[in-house]
């Protein structure tokens, strides 16, 4: 079974002539599929959020169950992307990434599809375990991206490059929204009660169709592809290299303890990371609950606001890689600083979207939606960028074959404590605890964003001085 997945064998090197029309060609079809797949990925990722305020009004579920439910994916996605990013090194990217989106986005269509009790208590249940599977597939979805962006693209195009492929997780978010409003509205045109069912449903059905497109555009590496690497290709060598003879494997155990495991940089922006995570997803996941419990907006009008977010973030990376790349020599730490307090002061608008309504006058109702609306877009266009360069960091940090594992460690802290226990668990008990509720809440999405922008600050000088150190290595 396992050796289905195994790399292929590389090609004979094309003749010199054809290399470079060869390569432009491959690293936009490699690209495309990189990124559209990864969108997929979150087609049949928070479809859970999407559908709670249904579920809640009909009694099938409440805050607290809510968050516990919504927590089984990022607690499976944390383990199975630090797992599978290891199983990715050594992997056929094209085949990891198309058989993973095929069985997630089949569980997730389950989860639409099933009976559920009259007891919360049961749905709950019966939900973290769906939650848990969908989690675990998950997972093999970033690490085959990773490898095939470290393998297509050089170090020092990389950070611009994967920012922009790195939108595509807004595109996924902010697309599963709007698919989840079409679909309930084909549901109730039908007249099948419970149309919630449909954010389950509609989105996992697409997200089967792009896996197909995914299997024509990925190609694992360029030399599988008759190229050579892209090193050789670009003439770029600053990225950290593995030691002579590492190029084609690396023991797992040499590669998880002397590149991720003592590797003290890499610790600090996998805690930075826990911090990030929890306002990402925080933010967004609970948005729709909360924008309902404090009457802000109707449904319909909270998965506007849930895309808005989601969609603001597609040119706040990009942004946010461009002033890596042009103004720091694809540093990532001050980016992420400047961005972070950024993200700092979206929360707060958004926390405080009714004094500040208030201040700008007119209809108190209206002028509040919009100040949510500038709020969350805001904290999506600043958020997502420092996501990404952390992602970046982390590939920077090792060689090319343990791209996988590093993305997967610092993903491991990111999505166990940033995204399961702090953002769901946390943030579910929190709010729905009567001396505590949303205010507390909002103290905790803002001491996050002090304490991740200070860690980013640290790592300043010491991601300066790691990158003169590579270059002057390349250069002996």
């Amino acid at each position: 079974m396992f050796e289905f997945f195994n790399p292929p064998a590389p090609a004979p090197q094309l003749p010199p002539d054809r290399i470079d029309a060869e390569y432009r060609r491959m690293r936009l079809r490699v690209f495309l599929g990189a990124f559209f797949g990864y969108a997929a990925y979150y087609l049949v990722r928070k479809n859970l959020s999407l559908a709670a305020p249904g579920m809640i009004a009909e009694g099938l579920l409440d805050k607290e169950s809510a968050g516990v439910a919504m927590a089984g994916i990022p607690i499976a996605y944390a383990f199975s992307k630090f797992i599978m990013g290891s199983l990715s090194d050594h992997s056929d990217a094209r085949k990891f990434l198309v058989v993973g989106l095929i069985a997630a986005a089949a569980v997730m269509m389950c989860v639409g599809l099933i009976p559920y009790s009259a007891s919360i208590a049961v749905n709950c249940g019966i939900l973290f375990a769906f939650m848990l599977a969908a989690g675990w597939l998950s997972g093999m979805g970033w690490p085959p991206c990773g490898r095939v962006m470290a393998h297509w693209f050089s170090q020092n195009e990389r950070s611009f490059k994967m920012s922009v492929w790195n939108t595509s997780h807004n595109v996924g978010g902010g697309s599963l929204a709007l698919l989840v409003s079409a679909g309930i509205a084909l549901f109730a045109a039908a007249g099948i009660t419970q149309s919630w069912r449909a954010a389950f449903i509609f989105p996992s059905v697409v997200a089967m169709v792009i896996a197909l497109f995914c299997w024509w555009t990925l190609r694992d590496t360029p030399q599988a592809c008759g190229l050579p690497p892209i090193e050789e290709y670009r003439r770029d060598y600053t990225g950290r290299a593995a030691e002579k003879g590492e190029e084609e494997k690396i023991p797992f155990r040499r590669l998880f303890i002397d590149y991720v495991f003592r590797n003290r940089l890499l610790w600090m922006i996998a805690v930075a990371n826990v911090f990030v995570y929890f306002v990402r997803y925080g933010i967004s996941d609970w948005s729709p609950t909360y924008m309902h419990d404090m009457q802000i907006m109707t449904q319909n009008q909270s998965r506007v606001a849930f895309s808005l977010f989601e969609y603001a973030g597609i040119p706040g990376t990009i942004v946010c890689g461009w002033i890596s790349s042009r103004f720091f020599n694809g540093r990532c730490a001050p980016v992420n600083v400047i961005f972070m307090a950024l993200v700092l002061i979206g929360v707060v608008t958004y926390w405080q979207s009714g004094a500040v309504a208030s201040l700008l006058g007119g209809d108190i109702e209206t002028t509040r939606r919009m100040v949510v609306y500038s709020a969350l877009a805001l904290t999506g266009f600043a958020v997502y960028g420092p996501i990404a360069l952390i992602g970046i960091q982390a590939l920077s940090f090792v060689p090319k074959n343990a791209a996988g594992t590093a993305a997967g460690f610092v993903g491991l802290f990111g999505y166990l404590l940033g995204d399961a226990i702090l953002s769901k668990i946390v943030v579910g008990q929190v709010a729905a605890h009567a001396s505590l509720g949303w205010n507390a809440t909002f103290w905790l999405f803002t001491a996050a964003c002090a304490v991740a922008t200070a860690i980013c600050a640290v790592t300043w000088p010491k991601e300066l001085d790691t990158m003169r150190e590579r270059i002057r290595q390349a250069g002996k």
